[in-house]
């Protein structure tokens, strides 16, 4: 089908991927532990929001209530947002994004925001460098209750953006941004700028594979051309 719209992740795809996210998940992790949560069950290697589902089963299991888990997640999530900010008062965009974003708008298409960063964060990058116009919906992490790779996450920018989702392309770095763009049967490119190498990007599901992120509005002109001489 013809490519109607573009979900672009955030970091390492329309700014530089700066997040430490080493010491952000040892701070995380160490939080967790005195909260009880055995060291073992936590991997320092593995995402916060991996950390948050192994203490949401761990804690059940200790029979816990809603509201001590409901505490134990605001508080990850503003060691998070602490790191985030950080990072985005420092980082700056990638090459080519504002004309990219320019190019996909002169062409008609709707343009969505899919990240895990918060609302805060996300609120503060666009306006530090005047992308929010470019956005028809825009969904960090605090609207939905499972991020990306759920198909909670990216779906409800294809709702907000009200086209279907073989009508349009994922774009990102990493490969839960694959993951989420073949879980609900989107075109997924990957843009080997961030955490993920092409090759991992490719393993997960990635159909096209681009360099920069000025290719996107050529390659999508390119399928659209395709598409309608079939």
């Amino acid at each position: 089908m013809t490519v109607k719209a573009v979900i672009f992740d955030l970091d390492g795809t329309i700014a530089t991927f700066n997040l430490d996210f080493k010491a952000m998940r040892a701070e995380v992790r160490g939080y967790l532990m005195k909260m009880g949560v055995p060291a073992s069950v936590l991997k320092v290697n593995e995402s916060i929001f991996e950390m948050l589902k192994k203490t949401e089963i761990f804690t059940k299991n200790q029979g816990k209530n809603a509201g001590a888990l409901e505490e134990i997640r605001r508080e990850v999530l503003g060691i998070a947002e602490r790191y985030e900010m950080e990072a985005a008062s420092l980082t700056s965009l990638l090459p080519g994004a504002v004309d990219t974003l320019k190019a996909l708008r002169e062409k008609g298409l709707k343009i969505g925001l899919c990240t895990i960063n918060s609302e805060k964060t996300t609120g503060y990058i666009l306006a530090r460098f005047k992308l929010a116009e470019y956005f028809d919906a825009t969904v960090p992490r605090n609207q939905v209750n499972h991020v990306k790779p759920s198909p909670e996450h990216c779906g409800l920018a294809l709702k907000a953006l009200g086209v279907a989702a073989e009508e349009t392309a994922v774009v990102g770095d990493s490969v839960v941004d694959m993951q989420s763009a073949k879980e609900l049967n989107m075109l997924a490119v990957g843009l080997p700028t961030g955490v993920s190498t092409r090759e991992q990007l490719v393993s997960h599901g990635a159909n096209f594979i681009i360099t920069s992120i000025t290719d996107l509005p050529v390659l999508i002109e390119r399928m659209n051309r395709l598409q309608n001489d079939s």
